[in-house]
C-alpha cells in the first residue's frame, strides 16, 4: 500500500509554541515541503502565515504537492467572518485545501445553526474557488454519541446545501492535536471514533488526524475507509517506523 499519497503532513505549531524564530518556522516548513517533495506525499499541512512562502518554494520545484492549512485553528470559537477573512487570505496566497475547525462548543452549547451557518457559508467560499474544506470536529472534545450527531449533521448539510459531484471536495476530519485531554485519554484519531465517523459520513471522506503512529495503524485506518491521514511523522510511517508525536 502506498501510504505516502494518504497523507497530510503537518507542522502546525506557532513560534511561540516552539520556541523558535518566524524565520525558522519557515524553515521547518520548507524542509517539510522538501521531504513531501522527496517522497511523494501528498501535501503538507502549515498555518496560514507560511502559505504564500511554501506554495512558492513547491512551485519553483515543479512539483504538485498539495499546500494545506488551517481556519480558525485550534479552538474553533473564531466568528464565522473571522474564519472567512482568514480563509479568503489563506485562498489569495495560493492554500489548495482548508481545514476547518468547527465551532464545537457551540455545538456542545445548542447553537447548531450557528453551527450550521459557519459550516454553509466557509465551505461555499472553499468550493467556490475549486479548494477542498475540511471539518476538523475534535473527536477528543465530544462523547461517541456526539461524534455520531455532529457528523451526521455536517454530511447533512453538505447534501442540503451543495452539489452532489462537490461532497468529495468537503470532509469531516477528527481532531486539531491540540486538544488538551485528562487521564491520558488520546487527543488524536481512534479507531474507535474514526469507525462512528465513517457511519455516519455519508457521501463526505473522513480524514484521520493525530494517533496514526505506525504503518500498521495507518494501513488499517485506509483500509477502513478513510481518504486522508494528518501526521507530524510521515517520514516515520512511509518509512516504516514507529512514531512518538503526539500528532
Amino acid at each position: 500500500m502506498n501510504i505516502a499519497q494518504y497523507l497530510d503532513s503537518t507542522y502546525l505549531k506557532t513560534p511561540e509554541q516552539s520556541g523558535i524564530s518566524h524565520e525558522e518556522t519557515l524553515q521547518k516548513d520548507k524542509e517539510l515541503a522538501q521531504e513531501a517533495i522527496d517522497n511523494g506525499i501528498f501535501a503538507v499541512m502549515i498555518r496560514p502565515d507560511y502559505v504564500a512562502d511554501i506554495k512558492k518554494y513547491i512551485q519553483e520545484r515543479n512539483s504538485n504537492v498539495v499546500v494545506g492549512t488551517v481556519i480558525g485553528f485550534h479552538e474553533g470559537t473564531y466568528s464565522v467572518e473571522e474564519k472567512l477573512a482568514e480563509a479568503s487570505k489563506a485562498i489569495e496566497d495560493g492554500a489548495d485545501e482548508l481545514d476547518f475547525v468547527i465551532n464545537y462548543n457551540a455545538y456542545l452549547t445548542g447553537s447548531r445553526e450557528l453551527v450550521k451557518d459557519e459550516f454553509v457559508k466557509c465551505t461555499k467560499l472553499t468550493l467556490e474557488h475549486h479548494k477542498i474544506a475540511k471539518w476538523i470536529i475534535e473527536t477528543a472534545a465530544l462523547n461517541n454519541e456526539q461524534i455520531a450527531d455532529l457528523t451526521k449533521n455536517i454530511s447533512g448539510w453538505a447534501e442540503e446545501n451543495f452539489q452532489e459531484n462537490d461532497l468529495s471536495k468537503i470532509f469531516v476530519k477528527s481532531s486539531t492535536g491540540f486538544y488538551a485531554t485528562a487521564d491520558g485519554k488520546p487527543n488524536g484519531a481512534t479507531f474507535e471514533g474514526i469507525k462512528i465517523m465513517l457511519d455516519n459520513a455519508g457521501k463526505l471522506p473522513v480524514k484521520a488526524a493525530g494517533g496514526v503512529r505506525t504503518p500498521e495503524d495507518a494501513e488499517k485506518m485506509i483500509s477502513m475507509g478513510v481518504k486522508r491521514i494528518g501526521t507530524s511523522s510521515a517520514l516515520a510511517l512511509i518509512e516504516d517506523k514507529s512514531s512518538s508525536e503526539g500528532y
